[in-house]
């Protein structure tokens, strides 16, 4: 558990941490870090040193609140597109992609400068609906753009074992609002996801603190 108690540590610092999800899953390393601190600089880190996609993770209840639906289910309400939402995932039952959005303040919304913006502004507006603030979602973002939004399971890990919810997970037990960005860690070499060995290494070599599912999962039994 020791582990476990650095990356808390490190998420209440707005550090980055990395989180692998298990062997029966995904089996990937996701950079993490809380949505509400996060900058450009950040952002930049991720698209570097990740490579995969950089997404903005929101709880479920907050979703709800916003008006955020699961995108497969947008999908379902089109005879013509219905098919494209029965997509079968090989290692879980459903997808959490909500919307892809821009704060209606940015540009173009693709710079490390406008996605981080963006990424903030939905933690803010989380916060404002989750104190049962009247907001509108609609005023402070578009759709499409370029920060994809990730929604929760409701029932967290009892539901759904990925990033997503581990993430979450681990935000509630550093005791910051649970709105966070993810990123996948891919390797250029071999075209797959990092693996674990290798992602354990760079969070090593680069004073970063890793934590696994398993560990994630624990936290939340004892806390």
């Amino acid at each position: 558990m020791q582990n476990i108690t650095k990356a808390i540590d490190a998420i209440k610092n707005n550090e980055m941490v990395l989180i692998y999800d298990s062997e029966d899953r995904e089996g990937e390393t996701d950079l993490m870090i809380p949505a509400k601190t996060i900058r450009p600089e950040d952002v930049a880190y991720m698209r570097i040193h990740g490579g995969g996609l950089i997404c903005t993770v929101l709880p479920d209840e907050a979703c709800a609140r916003l008006g955020l639906p699961f995108i497969a289910d947008v999908l379902k309400r089109s005879p013509d597109l219905v098919q494209v939402a029965k997509g079968a995932l090989q290692y879980d039952s459903r997808s959490s992609f909500s919307l892809w959005v821009n704060h209606r303040t940015t540009f173009t919304g693709i710079p490390d400068r406008d996605r981080a913006l963006t990424m903030r502004k939905l933690d803010e507006i989380m916060e404002s609906a989750m104190r049962g603030e009247p907001v509108s979602f609609s005023s402070e973002f578009q759709s499409p753009g370029h920060v994809a939004v990730l929604r929760g399971a409701k029932n967290l890990l009892e539901e759904r074992k990925g990033q997503t919810e581990l993430s979450i997970v681990l935000a509630m037990l550093a005791g910051i609002n649970p709105v966070t960005v993810i990123c996948e860690m891919l390797d250029a070499k071999t075209g797959y996801a990092l693996t674990r060995e290798d992602a354990e290494k760079y969070a090593h070599e680069n004073n970063l603190i890793f934590v696994d599912g398993e560990e994630i999962a624990a936290g939340l039994v004892k806390g």
